[in-house]
C-alpha cells in the first residue's frame, strides 16, 4: 500500500460500515483528525528534504532522532492509511487463506487469537493502537503500542491493526470501547491482512 504525504481516499464510501461505524464518525475521525495529521505533516516537511521522502523514511528518521511533533503526525498519517484498509463492508466471518495458517500455528486457534487481541485493545491504557505483526522471523504477534507508535520502527510488519483513541468510537459507542473492539471482528478485512504477510 502507497502513502504519500496526502489524505488518501477511503477505500469504501463513508456509509459502507453504518452501523458498525458511521458516517459521521468517518466525517471527524478521517475528515477532521486524519485530515489534521496529513496538514500538520505537510507544514513540518515544507522546504526541507524531508519533503522528498516517503513517510515511512519520515516515520523512521523522526525515530531516531526523536522528533516528537514529526513523529507524531507521519505515524499518525501512516498508522490511520492503514487502518482504513483493514477495514471492509465485505470483512469479517473467519480469516482464510496464509494469515489463518499462522494465526492457528502462532496463538493455538482463531478463537485464542480474537480473544487476546480483544482483550489487548481493552487493556491499552489511554490512546493507541493494537497491531497484528510480523517479527523478522515470520512469527505473528500481537503488540499494543501508546499513542501513534506502529511496528514500523521494530522491524516488524504490520498485518492488521485496530485504532482505539477514543476518537475511532466515542460518537458511536461513547465510552465502550469493548463493544467497539467486539463489533471490529464483523468488518475486519482478511485479504488486506494476508497481502501484508512477508
Amino acid at each position: 500500500m502507497n502513502i504519500t504525504q496526502a489524505l488518501p481516499e477511503l477505500p469504501y464510501d463513508k456509509n459502507a460500515l453504518n452501523p458498525i461505524i458511521t458516517e459521521e464518525t468517518f466525517d471527524y475521525h478521517y475528515g477532521k483528525h486524519h485530515t489534521a495529521y496529513v496538514n500538520n505533516l505537510a507544514g513540518l516537511v515544507k522546504d526541507t528534504s524531508l519533503c522528498e521522502m516517503s513517510v515511512e523514511q519520515i516515520i523512521q528518521q523522526a525515530f531516531t532522532e526523536k522528533n516528537a511533533s514529526l513523529f507524531n503526525n507521519a505515524a499518525q498519517h501512516w498508522n490511520h492509511s492503514f487502518f482504513w484498509h483493514c477495514l471492509s463492508p465485505n470483512g469479517g466471518k473467519a480469516p482464510g487463506g496464509k494469515i489463518a495458517e499462522l494465526i492457528t500455528r502462532d496463538f493455538g486457534s482463531f478463537k485464542e487469537f480474537k480473544t487476546l487481541f480483544s482483550n489487548t485493545a481493552s487493556k491499552l491504557f489511554g490512546c493507541g493502537w493494537a497491531w497484528l505483526a510480523q517479527n523478522e522471523q515470520g512469527i505473528l504477534e500481537i503488540i499494543p503500542m501508546k499513542e501513534a507508535h506502529t511496528p514500523l520502527t521494530e522491524n516488524k510488519t504490520p498485518i492488521l491493526t485496530l485504532d482505539v483513541w477514543e476518537h475511532a468510537y466515542y460518537i458511536d459507542y461513547r465510552n465502550a470501547r469493548p463493544k467497539f473492539i467486539e463489533n471490529f471482528w464483523e468488518i475486519v478485512n482478511w485479504d488486506f491482512a494476508n497481502k501484508n504477510l512477508k
